[in-house]
C-alpha cells in the first residue's frame, strides 16, 4: 500500500494544454499525408471552441464598445504567442479602420524584440506587466484583455489583477477549464481546444482559436463604432494602390459614382472614403458633410438618416 501511495504522490498533474493528444501519438512515424490529415482534423476544434463562447464574446464586444465610446482604450496583453497575437490584431486596426493607433494597443512581455525572438522567460516576471500598463497611462476608463493559454502566466495574471484594482474592464482569454485555472475577471472567455498535436505547443489549436476570437472582438467593436457601412471598410486608410482601388470600388458600389468622380472626391476629402461617400450620396459640400459626420459621431448611416430627415 505504501508503494501505491508513493506512486500516487509522484503522478504529475498536467493542465489541459500540456496533456498528450492520443490522436497524434507517434507523430514522428507518420507520413506527410497522415500528418496533414491529423492537423486538418484537429483544426476543427478551434471553430467549435469559439462557438461555445458566443455569449461571452457578445458580452465582451458590447462592454468594450461602451468603454471606447466613453474615451477608453483597448489593450491586449500576453507573453510569447499570446502576446504576438494581441499585437498582430491591434496593429491591423489602424490600416483597416483608420483608428488612432492609441485606441487598440498590443503589449507583449519583453516589448518589440519579443515579436521576433523568444523571451518566454519574461512571462514569469509579474512586475514588468504592471510597469508596461503604467507606461501607457492605463486607467479605469480602459479595457484589458489578458491572453494566457494556460490561464496561469504570471505576467498576464499580474496585469489582470492590476486592471481589476483600478476598476478597468478586465477580460481573460484562456484555453483551460476552471479546474486548471481560476480567473476572476469581469468576463472570462475559455477557448477549450483540448491537448495540442504537439503537446504543450499552444501556438497551434489554442492560438488559432484565440486569433479567431480576437478577429471577432476587434472587428465587431469597430462595426459598433461606425467604422463599417454594410460590410465595407469605409474608414480604411488609403495608403497604397491596392487600398486606392478598394476605395474607388466602394464609392462606385455604394455611392454610384464613376472612377474619375471617385478619384476627385478622394482628393477633395484627403482620402476619406466615409466623407466621400456622404458627399456622393447627399450632394453636400465638404464642409457641411464633415460637420454632419461630426454631429453623427462619425457614423455614416446615422448621418444619412439625419440628412434625409432634414
Amino acid at each position: 500500500m505504501s508503494d501505491t501511495n508513493n506512486h500516487s504522490k509522484n503522478i504529475i498533474h498536467r493542465i489541459l494544454t500540456e496533456q498528450i493528444n492520443l490522436t497524434s501519438n507517434e507523430l514522428d512515424t507518420k507520413s506527410t499525408k497522415e500528418i496533414v490529415n491529423i492537423f486538418s482534423e484537429a483544426d476543427k476544434e478551434p471553430q467549435k471552441a469559439v462557438e461555445r463562447v458566443i455569449p461571452e464574446l457578445i458580452n465582451a464586444i458590447d462592454e468594450i464598445t461602451a468603454r471606447l465610446k466613453s474615451k477608453g482604450r483597448l489593450f491586449y496583453i500576453g507573453a510569447g504567442t499570446s502576446g504576438r497575437l494581441g499585437v498582430l490584431d491591434a496593429s491591423e486596426c489602424p490600416p483597416t479602420f483608420c483608428s488612432n493607433p492609441d485606441l487598440v494597443q498590443g503589449i507583449i512581455a519583453g516589448g518589440i524584440p519579443s515579436l521576433t525572438r523568444s523571451s518566454e522567460h519574461l512571462e514569469d516576471v509579474s512586475e514588468i506587466a504592471i510597469a508596461d500598463l503604467k507606461d501607457r497611462n492605463f486607467s479605469y476608463r480602459d479595457v484589458l484583455i489578458g491572453i494566457t493559454a494556460s490561464g496561469r502566466t504570471p505576467y498576464v495574471i499580474a496585469a489582470l489583477n492590476y486592471s481589476k484594482s483600478i476598476s478597468a474592464l478586465s477580460i481573460s482569454i484562456s484555453s483551460v477549464p476552471e479546474s486548471d485555472s481560476t480567473l476572476d475577471n469581469d468576463i472570462d472567455i475559455r477557448l477549450i481546444t483540448g491537448p495540442e498535436i504537439l503537446a504543450g505547443s499552444t501556438r497551434l489549436k489554442a492560438g488559432t482559436a484565440t486569433k479567431m476570437a480576437l478577429n471577432i472582438i476587434s472587428t465587431s467593436v469597430m462595426i459598433k463604432l461606425g467604422k463599417v457601412y454594410g460590410n465595407r471598410m469605409i474608414d480604411l486608410s488609403v495608403s497604397n494602390d491596392k487600398l486606392l482601388d478598394r476605395a474607388i470600388g466602394i464609392l462606385f458600389d455604394i455611392g454610384s459614382v464613376d472612377k474619375d468622380t471617385a478619384v476627385r472626391l478622394l482628393k477633395k476629402t484627403n482620402g476619406s472614403v466615409k466623407l466621400s461617400l456622404l458627399i456622393a450620396l447627399s450632394g453636400m459640400d465638404v464642409i457641411d458633410a464633415k460637420q454632419l459626420l461630426n454631429d453623427s459621431k462619425g457614423n455614416l448611416r446615422t448621418a444619412l438618416i439625419s440628412f434625409k430627415d432634414n
